[in-house]
């Protein structure tokens, strides 16, 4: 039996088209993106944190620090340790090394820049990507704290704003 070549393009054609209207899962959400921290007494803000990923390592960067009145707007890290030891706090990677397992990050630390202390991290999405889990602890996750961050559009540091650690001086 031979096929016409018109009826092989019509086949093909709806076959194509049927494929394309076939719903494909959205991916999982990532922790890439903008986040804000929040005083856990006073529910205000207290800072803002870009979390990139680069090679399957995630890095959270503080860009943005909403001080309160009397607190010098030119905080350094002067308890940091090695190149950090007396770097601004603006734009240093507060969280380093976190690697990803499908909606946990792991392995990684996290670095209080008020007194240098680096402790172990873990972070948890929430299933709609909206809510991060960071927790910081010693030894085991059981002794810890954690803080629940709220992302924030992409775009709530503006057009031109850059992370400090990458404007150029």
């Amino acid at each position: 039996m031979r096929v016409s070549p018109l009826k092989l393009m019509t086949v093909a054609a709806v076959v194509a088209m049927g494929a394309a209207t076939v719903p494909v899962p959205a991916a999982e959400p990532t922790a890439v993106g903008l986040w804000e921290q929040v005083d856990e007494s006073s529910g205000k803000a207290e800072s803002w944190f870009k979390i990139t990923e680069r090679s399957g390592v995630y890095v959270g960067n503080i860009v943005k620090i909403f001080f309160k009145p009397g607190e010098d707007e030119n905080w350094v890290c002067d308890k940091c340790e090695g190149s950090e030891k007396g770097a601004p706090v603006l734009g240093l990677a507060l969280i380093k090394g976190m690697q990803r397992n499908g909606l946990t990050y792991e392995n990684g630390t996290i670095m209080d820049p008020r007194d240098g202390s680096v402790y172990r991290a873990l972070m948890k999405l929430s299933p709609d990507g909206q809510k991060l889990e960071v927790r910081g602890y010693l030894g085991i996750s059981l002794f810890g704290r954690s803080q629940v961050w709220k992302r924030l559009p992409d775009n709530a540091l503006g057009p031109q704003a850059r992370p400090a650690a990458q404007k150029k001086q």
